[in-house]
């Protein structure tokens, strides 16, 4: 079969065929009666064999080794192709996801392309000064798209870029919530971190509802944040978190600031109270614990917690004694009522 024809059936151009035969990976074997040189069977299955192997993307030398090295094993080859591969399509997904940011941001023109871009390289610095200056850019020049800011907060190390992403994230309302929400979810514990830390600073609205949810998310961390977040809205539903918060001891005195504002209202006054009386008489906690929730106790008004402070006042741990018999001292519905004043 003459080389037209060749070209002609396997898809091969004649110009890639002659490229073959210079490289020595095939050359026609037989010859016409003409004395054109003619490709045999045996010719054409290497022919495929070749288009065959440079499909999964090998180049012509490792076809030429493959094909004639009988000690050639293709394991290692292989290996390497599929790194090469991933390197490949993350590069490929990287750019696609810059692409449709940049879809997202709706530019004007490009300037605005440029800009967008400027900030996007910016928000993936190594410098945690030029990514801090991205993020408050963001929300002040030139509207980078939410999903972007979401995925700079979820990977921030640096305390004071994060809280720059987290700013730019609560002016640009609740468009970033359903990623965030997705970040609770992660398998990555700072990750969930940051997201509830996000979704926290977040104005009212789809976000306290969120935080909602995450009262109830195996993380304890998750947990906390969400529940001095909720707190500080006056959402009752963090009670019994902020209570646990005060047990544990991270972030106790924030808890214990948080019951107290909640306990303002007197229809959660008594509700906080018999949280606290409860774990502190039947919770099996220990004494450090025992001693927090009685210094929680101060800012919680009513007769309950007075008549469990008196109590206290007599306990076995010296520490949580002294502690509740000078809370009792400056209560204004303690036994020594107007107390509080002459101590200041």
């Amino acid at each position: 079969m003459l080389i037209g024809e060749v070209a002609r059936r396997s898809g091969v151009s004649a110009r890639m065929l002659r490229h073959y035969d210079s490289l020595g990976l095939v050359r026609p074997t037989g010859r016409s009666d003409a004395g054109y040189r003619e490709y045999s069977g045996e010719d054409i299955r290497r022919i495929f064999h070749i288009e065959s192997l440079r499909s999964l993307g090998l180049s012509l030398r490792d076809v030429g080794r493959a094909l004639d090295d009988p000690g050639f094993t293709p394991s290692e080859l292989v290996d390497d192709l599929i790194r090469r591969t991933r390197e490949r399509v993350a590069a490929e997904t990287e750019l696609l996801t810059r692409l449709r940011r940049i879809d997202a941001a709706e530019p004007a023109g490009w300037e605005d392309v440029l800009q967008i871009v400027a900030l996007l390289q910016a928000l993936g610095s190594k410098s945690a000064g030029n990514r801090q200056r991205a993020a408050l850019s963001s929300a002040e020049e030139v509207a980078v798209p939410v999903e972007a800011l979401v995925e700079a907060a979820l990977n921030e190390t640096d305390p004071n870029v994060a809280g720059a992403l987290r700013w730019a994230l609560a002016r640009s309302g609740d468009d970033g919530l359903v990623l965030l929400a997705e970040g609770l979810g992660s398998p990555v514990a700072e990750v969930r971190e940051r997201a509830v830390q996000s979704i926290a600073e977040i104005p009212d609205g789809e976000a306290t509802t969120l935080l909602r949810e995450a009262l109830a998310n195996p993380d304890a961390v998750v947990r906390r944040y969400a529940a001095l977040a909720l707190g500080a809205r006056g959402v009752a539903d963090a009670i019994p978190t902020l209570v646990d918060v005060v047990v544990e001891g991270t972030n106790d005195v924030d808890a214990a600031d948080a019951l107290g504002a909640l306990a303002d209202r007197p229809a959660l006054a008594d509700q906080i109270a018999a949280r606290l009386v409860d774990r502190l008489t039947h919770g099996g906690v220990g004494s450090p614990a025992r001693l927090r929730l009685t210094q929680a106790l101060a800012d919680i008004p009513g007769t309950t917690v007075s008549r469990a402070l008196a109590d206290l006042s007599h306990d076995e741990d010296r520490a949580v004694a002294l502690t509740a018999t000078y809370i009792l001292g400056i209560r204004d519905d303690g036994p020594f009522p107007g107390r509080r004043g002459r101590q200041r």
